[in-house]
């Protein structure tokens, strides 16, 4: 289940970061050293492929300082998985980029506006000019790569510079995502997501900037009409029985928390959806328990919030993920 084309695989090995950005989901920062054995995400990874998953994704915390991903990265390959890796920018110098190449199709960029919009979201005075630095290095390298934009209350307007200069240096891609208050972002940013109001303007400038972009770079917004949505609800949630069903077919994305715990959905999903923990079982193990009792409870969950999303509304721009979220968090009625 889930608004998705492929059937993802989200890896956060660790929580160690560089920065301390105020909109980091996972509260990431330079004193974090939550991380997970290299051998226990190569089981996970080759886990996940067998039952269906087809792309491999590593963020983090910031995954270039995670000394064996390259090593997950080439597992991931040898699986016949895509593999993308989203970082800050900041530390993909001559070394680490060489590392990733022939095992990254997708370099994702993080990038939040005008250089002092950038700064101040990424709590540091030189993250933008550090992230720059490197990108002649990064085309140089070859790895196809994008940038992801956070969107906010307050940064429309900058998404237009940011897409141009996503543009000219030379990204195939731009990605624009809409704050979640989660994380740090809850106590840091509070009142700082897009309401509907921002959202439908954004959906606006968002198809603006894809026609000016069509054919030299690819638009992706992370935000839904509720025409789509209503249309389409096989995407969004699946009556059909577990059975025999690879697990990529219930769940994508299906993530990986620095501390081993497997969640569907989204980083910090919560707990009583979970499938367990990488540390006490595989993949395949939990999956297996999981399709007997969990699956039923998100197939709940799935359909509830599709039917409150559904519904007519005065601005009809609305953010799936965030939604979906927000109704697991709700007290359990039973």
């Amino acid at each position: 289940m889930g608004p998705t084309c492929d059937s993802i695989l989200q890896v956060h090995p660790t929580r160690r970061c560089n920065l301390q950005c105020l909109h980091c989901y996972s509260a990431s920062g330079p004193d974090q050293r939550d991380q997970l054995p290299v051998s226990l995400l190569e089981r996970a990874i080759t886990d996940a492929r067998s039952e269906g998953f087809l792309v491999a994704s590593f963020s983090g915390g910031e995954p270039t300082l995670y000394k064996p991903l390259p090593q997950l990265l080439r597992r991931a390959r040898n699986c016949g998985m895509r593999t993308t890796v989203t970082s800050n920018g900041m530390l993909l110098d001559q070394r680490r980029l060489n590392s990733l190449i022939g095992l990254t199709d997708v370099l994702a960029i993080s990038l939040d506006g005008i250089p002092t919009s950038h700064n101040i979201m990424r709590n540091s005075h030189r993250a933008f000019e550090a992230m720059a630095a490197c990108l002649p290095d990064v085309r140089a390298s070859k790895i196809p790569f994008g940038f992801i934009f956070t969107l906010t209350q307050y940064n429309l307007n900058e998404a237009a510079w940011a897409a141009d200069f996503a543009f000219q240096n030379g990204a195939s891609l731009f990605q624009i995502h809409p704050l979640e208050q989660v994380g740090r972002a809850a106590q840091r940013l509070e009142g700082a997501r897009p309401d509907d109001l921002e959202s439908a303007y954004a959906y606006l400038e968002v198809e603006r900037i894809r026609q000016q972009y069509e054919g030299r770079m690819t638009i992706q917004f992370d935000l839904i009409h509720a025409t789509i949505l209503r249309e389409n609800p096989r995407r969004f949630f699946d009556d059909r029985d577990a059975s025999d069903r690879p697990l990529a077919d219930l769940v994508s994305p299906l993530v990986i928390e620095p501390d081993g715990r497997v969640v569907p959905f989204g980083y910090g999903f919560a707990n009583r959806y979970a499938l367990g923990f990488l540390t006490t079982a595989s993949i395949s193990q939990l999956a297996s328990a999981w399709r007997t009792t969990g699956y039923r409870d998100l197939q709940d969950l799935c359909r509830s919030t599709f039917h409150d999303a559904a519904q007519q509304r005065d601005l009809p721009i609305l953010n799936w993920w965030e939604t979906l979220g927000e109704h697991a968090a709700r007290p359990s009625s039973s």
